[in-house]
């Protein structure tokens, strides 16, 4: 391949945080909302994604239709599918199996958990990046020190990089929605970032959480 830059095409009906995250670890991000979309994107696209990440639960067509429609094409049956699921059920890993996944993610997951995932399967395929590792110093940093969390302040940002909405977290931790917005522009200005996705990846980088 002469790109150094791996292609993914994520398939999911609430792409953002992927999508924001991904372009900072050095890929090459398109999205789909639903599954017809996702097939029109592989059918049209110019240069072949080396990897899809495809969410089963979707409208209109869900994951695991749209995964034999990506095996039973020729152009692109051979691109390596992670499945993003909520049904932690073994029933349906095989099933997914028979179907043609090479591997699966369980929501909630861990964004370091999924680059892993995605670094080791484009490895098997024998997609070769000549940067094959991320930079440890994402573009974002800032220069200086970096104002400790609280702990509330660390469990909502663990409840963030799950994926978790500010009504969500509010409803898990028993709060009005404004005081996770309070905290979230709080940690924004603690950590020297400007969006929720970079407050993220910046705390998993220094381990801030788990």
């Amino acid at each position: 391949m002469s790109s150094s830059i791996a292609k993914i095409l994520i398939i999911d009906d609430k792409p953002k945080f992927l999508a924001d995250a991904l372009p900072l670890y050095g890929y090459d991000v398109d999205v789909a909302t639903d599954g017809m979309q996702g097939i029109k994107k592989l059918t049209n696209a110019k240069t072949k994604f080396d990897l899809v990440l495809l969410d089963v639960m979707m409208p209109n067509m869900d994951g695991w239709e749209t995964l034999r429609a990506i095996r039973q094409n020729k152009r692109f049956s051979d691109v390596p599918v992670i499945m993003i699921t909520a049904l932690n059920e073994e029933q349906k890993e095989i099933s997914g199996l028979k179907f043609g996944a090479d591997d699966y993610i369980v929501k909630p997951f861990i964004l370091p958990n999924l680059l892993a995932r995605i670094e080791a399967l484009l490895r098997r395929s024998g997609w070769q990046k000549e940067q094959c590792s991320p930079s440890k110093d994402l573009k974002f940093m800032r220069e200086g020190e970096i104002e400790p969390l609280s702990a509330r302040e660390r469990e909502v940002l663990k409840f963030a990089a799950l994926g978790d909405s500010n009504s969500k977290i509010a409803e898990k931790l028993y709060v009005r929605e404004v005081t996770i917005k309070t905290h979230m522009n709080t940690i924004f200005k603690k950590l020297k970032v400007n969006s929720r996705t970079q407050a993220v990846l910046l705390a998993m980088q220094m381990r801030l959480i788990d």
